[in-house]
């Protein structure tokens, strides 16, 4: 079962905290991580690009000049992608990006991202973390004392206080347990989560 420490915002180690092995010690599974990491990035795409077609661009309703006769290349509109002003040849449209992927990948990648920041010795888990008030300073402080400057701080339900004191922080970034996603997981270097946050995460993916 794996073991790491378990910290005050301070900085200072209080005692060890057990972890699921089925969570916390699974395998890694890079080629799921990717997949997972690419859908994800996928569905935040927009997709609202568009050009218009030449069907679409106004003018062009008249022959420029007669087809035969004036010594010139044959033309039927002057609105053709070939002119200038001309409509745009398979013009992107709006369109979705979203891929779906089956339950059970997307468990077996937030297991292995979780792992991963296990082994690579990147999960700080603390006492708790609360405050009374935002302050910006405190956050900094902690982060110091974790040497994190790239860090996901996750706290167990919604915490405005923590949210506003992290948010203004470059590289940092504080969420939700039920907001967490792979792709955070991996983009941030540090993991920074309450005991009451990992308890959630068991109860769930255990």
């Amino acid at each position: 079962m794996p073991t790491v420490g378990l910290f005050n915002k301070e900085g200072q180690k209080v005692g060890d905290f057990e972890l699921a092995e089925k969570v916390f010690g699974a395998e890694v599974n890079q080629d799921v991580l990717h997949q997972v990491v690419v859908a994800l990035l996928a569905n935040k795409r927009q997709g609202t690009q568009s050009a218009k077609t030449r069907a679409e661009v106004s003018g062009g309703g008249i022959k420029p000049w007669r087809q035969k006769g004036t010594g010139r290349a044959r033309q039927g509109s002057i609105r053709s992608p070939q002119w200038i002003h001309g409509g745009i040849v398979f013009a992107p449209k709006p369109r979705s990006y979203r891929t779906s992927l089956p339950k059970s990948m997307r468990r077996v990648a937030m297991k292995s991202a979780l792992s991963s920041k296990v082994i690579d010795n990147e999960m700080i888990v603390l006492e708790s973390l609360e405050l009374a008030a935002p302050k910006t300073k405190e956050i900094v402080s902690m982060l110091n004392a974790f040497e994190a400057k790239k860090a996901l701080i996750v706290t167990a339900e919604s915490n405005e206080n923590v949210y506003k004191s992290g948010r203004n922080i470059e590289g940092v970034r504080v969420m939700p347990v039920n907001n967490i996603n792979v792709y955070d997981l991996l983009k941030y270097d540090k993991l920074i989560i309450t005991k009451e946050a990992v308890s959630k995460i068991e109860e769930v993916y255990a």
